[in-house]
């Protein structure tokens, strides 16, 4: 046995096998990474991170400051100065609550911070809904965070605890979304790494500025102007423009990091979750069905069905949607027939954003498979695998009589009556 593998199967006898919630997963990994603040305000289904990180807090079992604060604006706010000082910061939310912090989230990426937030999708109000769609994280896709979707409370963990190392690598903030109630409260088995072997892996955050000097006082965050200036010292910088392009590159950087932290992660505990994708059946599929989080795992049993009926049908998972993994998914889809993307989110009057997204990368590619769009589960609408199954179905059919574009088709929609 190697020396990597010898580690790996180190770190799998000394893991402990626990059931858990999605929300206890994500507090386990929080715990696990050390995080040195946390920001907690209550929102269903999120509420049980926090209070699970407060019990921990109280108990003297995790050594950090937990800060309850009087609106999910703040909780960013809180996060925001830990972060820009060196600390290790964890805050979680969802729906409604993300709605509410959105100045604070675009401010955490301009700012370049490398936060974590879980997000447990919930649907967005008016009218008011607790249950699981993804409109609320989908809202801010383009905010400069990176989003990454996971489909079961393994990957929860596990996609925690390497959020912190792409944050902290690249210095951008991280959400890590998870199905509301499909996740948050479902019960799974989960292997949790010994913390040992987290330390190890992770080790504690090193911020490469000191931003707090009483000897050098300085602004955080002051308004820049739209061209590039020289500093009071004569230093050159570059204006708001410039900003935001490294912002963008980072982000691009991202698409390699990603990867590369979850074979390292591979390394060191024995489990990885495909980097930008992941994929079932798909090497001779000629039908893939496309979706991000939980729903995923549901086409895995729809396209074992369609295969039985002898259409060639797999499934390619979104992992990574901020960045969007452009060059990944063309390599994964080329000379595929159809790609049918089941979007949990809306953008209305248009159609389902990872349909756009994906429709949008594959423009003018050579080979490229006909791309149709689903919307379903919307404010927590059950989405059963006959009904997935179908809606594959009826894309083939359009495909295979010549439709490129056609309109979006809505899973288990009653507008009778």
């Amino acid at each position: 046995m190697s020396a990597p593998e010898s580690a790996c199967a180190a770190a799998l006898a000394t893991a402990s096998m626990e059931v858990m919630t999605g929300n206890d997963a994500a507090a386990t990994a929080a715990k696990l990474a050390r995080v040195q603040v946390i920001a907690a305000y209550p929102i269903t289904p999120q509420s049980p991170v926090v209070e699970q990180l407060s019990a921990w807090v109280e108990s003297g079992e995790l050594p950090a400051e937990f800060v309850t604060v009087e609106s999910e604006h703040s909780a960013l706010t809180v996060c925001i100065a830990a972060s820009t000082v060196g600390a290790r910061t964890f805050t979680a939310t969802s729906a409604n609550g993300l709605a509410y912090m959105t100045e604070q989230v675009w401010w955490a990426a301009g700012a370049r911070l490398p936060i974590v937030m879980c997000i447990a999708n919930r649907a967005m109000a008016a009218p008011w809904n607790v249950l699981n769609d993804q409109q609320d994280s989908m809202s801010v896709r383009d905010a400069g965070w990176v989003q990454l979707y996971c489909r079961d409370n393994q990957e929860i963990l596990d996609t925690t605890l390497q959020a912190y190392r792409i944050a902290e690598r690249l210095h951008v903030p991280v959400m890590v979304c998870y199905d509301g109630f499909l996740l948050s409260h479902t019960m799974m088995p989960v292997s949790v790494p010994d913390a040992a072997v987290i330390d190890a892996w992770l080790p504690k955050y090193d911020h490469p500025l000191t931003v707090v000097d009483p000897a050098d006082p300085r602004n955080i965050g002051p308004v820049v102007i739209a061209d590039p200036r020289a500093d009071a010292s004569g230093e050159g910088h570059g204006g708001y423009m410039e900003i935001r392009a490294q912002l963008h590159g980072a982000l691009l950087e991202v698409l390699d990091v990603i990867p590369k932290v979850d074979s390292e992660y591979g390394a060191a505990v024995g489990r990885q979750w495909g980097g930008l994708l992941w994929e079932h059946m798909l090497d001779d599929a000629e039908v893939v069905l496309v979706a991000a989080g939980s729903l995923g795992t549901q086409l895995t049993v729809a396209a074992e069905k369609l295969r039985e009926e002898g259409v060639k049908a797999g499934v390619l998972g979104i992992r990574a949607y901020r960045p969007f993994p452009v060059a990944a998914l063309r390599g994964k889809l080329a000379g595929r027939k159809l790609a049918l993307v089941y979007d949990k989110a809306l953008a209305y009057g248009y159609e389902g954003p990872i349909c756009s997204d994906l429709r949008g990368c594959l423009l003018g590619t050579p080979d490229a498979p006909a791309v149709f769009g689903a919307v379903c589960g919307l404010g927590g609408r059950d989405v059963p695998v006959d009904q997935l199954a179908g809606a594959a179905r009826r894309a083939l059919a359009d495909a295979e009589a010549g439709l490129r574009v056609r309109e979006t088709d809505w899973i288990n929609l009653h507008l009778e009556g």
